[in-house]
């Protein structure tokens, strides 16, 4: 149940938490203006402390009191005083023509430039550039606006506070309103022992190629000469996997980018040199698009010995025939794949707009065997309730903060060989009956908990109960091994639909096609491993009738 918070400084109680846990698990990888920060910030007035942590919460480092108005610190200025005097905040600071305009309402535009009737109902982004050559230097905010009866505030801290989050959070992508959902109820995480040895970062070193990493991320985003931004990666620590395959996703973007714009040798060079999944087959393809089907063919028999993921050598296989032709070599055997049942329907289109997902869903439900449009839910929330302790496991370096959806190395290379014995001892249940009984009471005592493969909102206990009455455990145990070879690329893929026969204890599972769609590629990997597997597959072909 939803609560509300009752303690009006929720928020300064949730950044002391950090602070606490950095100090108590960060110490020796602090820098000295992070050490004296969090030895001095508790020594502030509480609503000093609470008005910091409202600017630090809001998006931008310039603020006007008028607009941090909270009824549990007061005066705003009066609050913001022991901030300035703290080094922490600058007070009144020089302000840009474009900061100002930031600040200020159009009206309040109006006033301050005195605008003539053919500049004062522009758009305010016209006005800028109409008085941006006339302004071109920096003023106090009491300079620029001497009766404004307000006050601005520059935090010179956001920077120092940014690290400070990525060093317990371990990324940029969760922020402050992860405590306070988590707080509301509206987000409920699993509790895991942390060990001594648990800390996303383990030297000043990776903080620092973190914060590198990110920064590179942001200039490229924003145009930057790619050249010069991978100039300044950091080659990361050798023993620093998820750090390097951070690097690795954005060389991995910046070759996609150069390869557009069609600089095969400088895109090839950087695939070469990124170990991100799918860079080796792009090299391949970079090669070809070069006129170098040679290299390219040479390349591609190495890699087909050893695919990195069923991915690649899917699209491994798509490339040989065509390499093998421009070399003039004989057209190498088609590879036979097992098929899924096909399904032709040709039905009247629904009076009101739907997915055709739902229209076959319906059209194929019968009381005797029902129908439910699960797609990735099901299997996964299967997987994820019967592995729940083999996921949560406390191994060193995969949590570090009480607020983690999943554990941080769940894409990485060796997932589960970090965790083979307890996913082991997981799918070992389902050559018994164990499986059912763990999945029932992890069903009920972890729900609601974040789950990086639980989907509490599409599966309830009817879907539950006909799932494990109805698919054997050896298909489960099939879907499971699948999805633990590659969690980030097998997590999605599967059919849209499933129908249930109880009575006959059998299950079917489906996947749609509108007019005109057709098989996505790892919709075609699932399909081929469950039909052989013999895992009951098909494929229904949906055309509106005339």
């Amino acid at each position: 149940m939803i609560k509300v918070l009752e303690n009006p400084f929720y928020y300064l109680e949730n950044f002391h938490q950090v602070l606490v846990w950095i100090g108590e698990r960060y110490d020796d990888l602090l820098t000295a203006d992070e050490r004296h920060f969090l030895a001095t910030f508790s020594t502030l007035p509480q609503s000093s402390r609470a008005l910091f942590v409202r600017m630090v919460m809001r998006k931008g480092t310039v603020f006007r009191a008028s607009k941090l108005v909270y009824a549990e610190i007061g005066s705003t200025h009066e609050a913001a005083r022991p901030l300035a005097q703290a080094g922490l905040i600058e007070e009144d600071p020089q302000l840009e023509l474009d900061a100002l305009f930031d600040l200020l309402q159009k009206p309040e535009i109006v006033k301050v430039f005195q605008l003539g009737a053919h500049v004062k109902h522009l758009r305010k982004a016209d006005q800028l550039e109409a008085l941006r050559e006339q302004y071109d230097c920096a003023h106090r905010f009491s300079g620029w606006y001497a009766n404004s009866g307000d006050h601005v505030y520059r935090n010179l801290t956001q920077q120092l506070c940014d690290r400070l989050r990525l060093i317990f959070f371990g990324n940029y992508h969760q922020d402050w309103t992860d405590f306070v959902l988590s707080d509301l109820g509206i987000y409920q995480y699993e509790k895991v022992e942390f060990s001594p040895a648990a800390r996303g970062f383990r030297s000043r070193r990776d903080i620092d190629d973190f914060l590198a990493i990110h920064q590179c991320h942001e200039r490229f985003a924003e145009g930057e000469d790619p050249a010069a931004v991978i100039a300044d990666l950091p080659p990361c620590a050798p023993d620093n996997e998820w750090l390097r395959s951070r690097r690795n996703k954005l060389l991995f973007a910046i070759a996609q980018h150069v390869e557009k714009l069609r600089d095969w040798p400088t895109a090839h060079a950087m695939y070469a040199d990124c170990d991100y999944p799918g860079a080796r087959a792009r090299a391949i393809r970079v090669l070809e698009k070069n006129e170098q089907p040679r290299e390219a063919f040479d390349l591609l028999q190495i890699a087909l010995q050893a695919p990195e993921s069923e991915a690649e050598r899917q699209q491994l296989l798509r490339m040989a025939p065509r390499l093998a032709r421009k070399l003039g070599h004989a057209k190498p055997p088609p590879v036979v794949l097992a098929q899924a049942e096909r399904i032709d329907l040709s039905l009247p289109p629904p009076e009101e707009a739907s997915y055709v997902e739902f229209v076959v869903r319906d059209h194929l439900s019968r009381d005797d065997a029902p129908v439910y449009y699960v797609e990735n839910s099901l299997i996964n929330s299967l997987f994820g309730l019967l592995c729940w302790d083999a996921v949560f496991s406390p191994i060193p370096g995969a949590f570090f903060h009480p607020y983690h959806r999943g554990p941080a190395d769940l894409h990485s290379a060796d997932f589960q060989r970090r965790r083979a014995q307890q996913f082991g001892d997981a799918l070992s249940q389902l050559d018994g009956d164990q499986y059912r009984a763990t999945i029932r009471t992890n069903f009920a005592a972890k729900y609601g908990i974040q789950s990086p493969f639980v989907f509490w909102e599409a599966v309830d206990e009817e879907l539950l109960d006909l799932a494990l009455d109805c698919i054997p455990p050896q298909h489960l145990k099939r879907a499971f091994e699948r999805i633990l070879l590659d969690v980030k690329s097998n997590r999605s893929g599967f059919p849209d639909l499933i129908q249930f026969w109880p009575a006959e204890r059998r299950y079917n599972m489906i996947e749609v096609k509108g007019p005109g769609d057709r098989l996505q590629d790892n919709q075609l990997r699932w399909i081929e491993y469950c039909a052989a597997h013999a895992m009951p597959i098909s494929v229904c072909y949906l055309q509106w009738a005339a």
